[in-house]
């Protein structure tokens, strides 16, 4: 990315997050990506479930050399969930039974991160506290097994951590246990299988072959990473605020807050992120000319099911914008909304309303 799009004017930067969104959609529809789907499902049937960060450098599929699309992901502001949440609990057993009734297992891949160069590259939603994140992984990973069972003979919950510097990540194992595979040398990746073993002794063995790709992908990717000059982007920089579901496309380091439909108090981090987004400017890191509320809502299928995700992306625009006119009025005379649905099946977001 092109760090310069956070000075632009507010309009050329919302006309660069559409391209970006375009762009992400003709990848993911394009043959070989198609092609590269099917054939890596019918290789690896385990369903993997990322709970993770609205962060934008939180990519797992990029990380670990996966196509897109494979990886189902639940991403939330701070990757705070709880699933006493009755959207999210409903949500997620949803998702889980449809596999099992498929006859598939399901790997759900709990994330954390931090940096280990610069405190301040960690997690905002955690106020950069590793350890507060990590403990709140876990605890995410006991009301799974709470939910799903502790046999982990269907449902596998792995909390994982993500070293933000070199993509790298940290798997957590049995009593206390972790393969910090920043530490593993490229020429052991094709041996990675058996230590996977031992830090999983009660996984099931084909989760643990569909487990594996990820992992020799994520060494092959440190090794990239440690020979390339990538830029580390210490700020945050953020201008947009998204709440709903649909925003794979952001996969792009302080550019967006995104709160997922799950908390049943959406206000809270409503005024956390529109928080954020006040200091930003209010610090000169981002142009004080506006900031984008961008409300997404998925659907499958047109007929009633896209007409309801355009009534659930009106609601949570309204919703937000509301919020933010009682709590920052200020805030809010500089905001422009867009409100739109995600075509799943091409990732293609559709806006709907424009309101200055």
């Amino acid at each position: 990315m092109n760090t310069s799009v956070h000075s632009r004017p507010i309009n050329d930067r919302i006309d660069w997050l559409m391209e970006l969104s375009l762009s992400h959609s003709a990848s993911f529809c394009s043959p070989e990506s198609h092609l590269a789907r099917q054939r890596y499902l019918a290789e690896h049937n385990t369903l993997i479930i990322a709970m993770k960060c609205m962060d934008g450098r939180i990519h797992l599929p990029y990380v670990t050399r996966t196509p897109l699309g494979i990886i189902h992901p639940f991403r939330n502001l701070g990757g705070i969930f709880d699933l006493g949440w009755p959207y999210l609990g409903d949500m997620l057993a949803d998702t889980v039974q449809e596999a099992v009734s498929a006859g598939r297992r399901v790997l759900i891949i709990i994330t954390y991160h931090f940096s280990k160069g610069v405190k301040e590259r960690g997690c905002a939603g955690f106020n950069c506290d590793q350890e507060a994140a990590r403990a709140h992984a876990f605890s995410i990973r006991y009301q799974l097994e709470a939910l799903f069972g502790s046999g982990h003979q269907t449902v596998y919950p792995l909390v994982c951590g993500f070293e933000t510097d070199e993509d790298a990540l940290i798997l957590h194992g049995r009593d206390n246990q972790a393969l910090d595979l920043a530490t593993v040398a490229p020429a052991e990746a094709t041996e990675i299988g058996s230590r996977i073993g031992s830090l999983y002794p009660d996984m099931p063995v084909p989760v643990q072959r569909d487990l594996l790709p990820l992992v020799q992908g994520n060494i092959r990717h440190i090794t990239d990473i440690r020979k390339s000059d990538r830029e580390l982007d210490i700020e945050h920089r953020e201008w947009v605020i998204c709440i709903g579901r649909g925003f794979d496309f952001l996969h792009v380091p302080n550019i967006a807050l995104i709160i997922g439909p799950y908390s049943p108090d959406l206000s809270h981090p409503i005024r956390q992120a529109a928080g954020i987004i006040k200091a930003n400017m209010d610090s000169g890191r981002i142009p004080d000319d506006g900031f984008l509320l961008l409300s997404s809502a998925p659907y499958q299928e047109p007929g009633t099911q896209k007409a309801r995700a355009t009534l659930k992306s009106a609601f949570l625009s309204g919703f937000a914008a509301n919020v933010i006119e009682q709590d920052f009025p200020e805030l809010a005379e500089r905001m422009v909304t867009r409100s739109a649905i995600l075509n799943w099946p091409e990732r293609r977001l559709e806006v709907q309303s424009i309101k200055p």
